[in-house]
């Protein structure tokens, strides 16, 4: 039944029960009345003013049609308020509903007993309202998060600016990049003042196509992508170049100093095979060249094979097999080709093993290795004073390594010592016959074997250069 209807009817019902009311009152009234007026003329001794007596009875009529008034009101009332009720009840619970939708409750539903004419058609649209909002709010939650994670993975920073200049999204590598702590939103003038970005922003924000450029930002070069977006605002995509800087830089670095390295030796070979192609030049000096020759090749050829035992350990083309070695052991393997030179130069070969760091896992071949291109390295740098093999414990590794009391190395060089053809002192090394490649595959063979190194030194005091490996015991465990 619709709504106008069932107020219609109730209103009716009412009516008529307030008129049947006051109808049946007063007549059982006027009744009542009648019959009293009657016995009292009956047993009258003296004749009855029919004035007065019906002036009376209009009197009493009018009394009780105003009590049968009042009474039938009341009912009417109690009664308008009970069906009234019934009708305001769904009405309250629907307004409750809308006002919960409204607060962001869309968990909220009608009830089932609300059915029937408008108020039931309007619960039917609101349930259907409050099933979509749901639906359609979860779909939202789902792609935000689908969003979020995706920004989250990119190695990209990304930063969202809206219409309003107001940055309104920022994954966590733009955090790092930028710098940036504050919650979103915040206004775009907090981003960094950084001249480039800023007009790269400035201008995309005022209509400009999409900007790509590289610019320099806290120290780091990052290539900058700004978009305008559709509805207003820009998106920057920013993506940190310095690693790919800085390995373009050591691999244009590397290949001049391979150049370098091996321009020397083969232009003096050159010379000395056009000088020993003329007839004349005495036997002795021949001989000379010859050996000159020959030292410069064997040069050449240390070179060529540390860039591929380099080569073979950075690709992975090398697996280190460890066992559990004896660190005195591979010390007097290390030493015993040195004794000659060290001798000839007054220089003492020491040990120093700590008790608790005598034994460490590694691969043979790699141990002796790495002892072998330190200690070849202190002996080279050393003229005079000790050159030392230690051990010591540290944690759940030992600390093998070689110190000496040769020149040093400056305090600015040593964070570079570990890259490959790097030299404090280059004239020197080529000089004393190294490679520039030892240190380099000392560090690779230490990581390879989940290890680390560590420099120290004093330039006129000497140098530490050690490498960390774990205990068989910490392997194990």
């Amino acid at each position: 039944m619709r709504l106008t209807q069932r107020l219609l009817l109730q209103s009716t019902v009412v009516a008529t029960l307030l008129v049947i009311t006051i109808l049946g009152v007063v007549e059982w009234r006027v009744r009542h009345r009648l019959d009293l007026a009657s016995q009292a003329q009956a047993t009258a001794t003296q004749p009855v003013d029919e004035d007065a007596a019906n002036a009376a009875l209009l009197s009493a009529i009018r009394h009780d049609v105003a009590i049968a008034s009042g009474f039938a009101l009341v009912i009417a009332l109690l009664l308008a308020r009970v069906l009234a009720r019934n009708v305001t009840r769904p009405m309250e619970e629907l307004r409750d509903m809308a006002r919960d939708l409204a607060g962001g409750d869309l968990t909220a539903r009608p009830s089932r007993s609300i059915s029937g004419g408008e108020v039931g058609q309007l619960a039917d649209s609101l349930r259907q309202v409050a099933e979509q909002m749901e639906t359609r709010l979860w779909e939202m939650q789902s792609e935000e998060a689908l969003l979020v994670a995706l920004t989250e993975s990119l190695n990209e920073g990304i930063v969202a600016v809206d219409a309003r200049k107001r940055v309104v999204r920022v994954n966590q590598t733009g955090r790092q990049l930028l710098d940036l702590t504050q919650p979103v939103p915040f206004a775009a003038t907090e981003l960094p003042q950084e001249s480039q970005l800023q007009e790269a922003l400035q201008l995309v924000l005022s209509g400009a196509p999409p900007i790509i450029r590289e610019i320099h930002l806290r120290g780091r070069t990052v290539a900058l992508t700004v978009r305008a977006l559709s509805g207003g605002g820009a998106v920057l995509a920013m993506y940190d170049l310095t690693q790919v800087r800085r390995l373009e830089t050591v691999r244009s670095d590397f290949v001049a100093n391979v150049s370098h390295e091996l321009r020397t030796p083969l232009t003096i070979i050159g010379g000395f095979v056009e000088t020993l192609q003329d007839d004349d030049v005495p036997l002795d000096l021949r001989r000379q060249f010859l050996g000159m020759a020959e030292a410069n090749v064997q040069r050449m050829q240390r070179i060529v094979d540390d860039l591929l035992d380099l080569s073979r350990i950075e690709s992975g083309g090398w697996r280190p097999a460890p066992v559990e070695l004896d660190v005195p052991e591979v010390a007097a393997e290390v030493f015993g080709p040195l004794e000659l030179r060290a001798r000839d130069k007054g220089v003492k070969l020491l040990v120093e093993f700590a008790p608790d760091a005598s034994r460490v896992l590694c691969d043979p071949t790699a141990a002796g290795q790495i002892l072998s291109n330190l200690a070849e390295n202190a002996l080279r740098h050393t003229t005079t004073g000790s050159v030392t093999i230690f051990t010591g414990r540290e944690g759940a590794g030992v600390w093998i390594g070689v110190r000496d009391t040769g020149s040093g190395i400056p305090a600015e060089h040593l964070p570079r010592i570990f890259e490959r053809f790097y030299r404090a002192d280059p004239g020197r090394s080529r000089e004393a016959g190294g490679t520039g490649l030892g240190l380099s595959i000392v560090r690779h063979l230490a990581e390879a074997h989940n290890g680390k190194v560590k420099a120290e030194s004093t330039v006129g005091v000497g140098t530490t250069i050690a490498v960390w490996l774990p205990t068989p015991t910490a392997i194990n465990s």
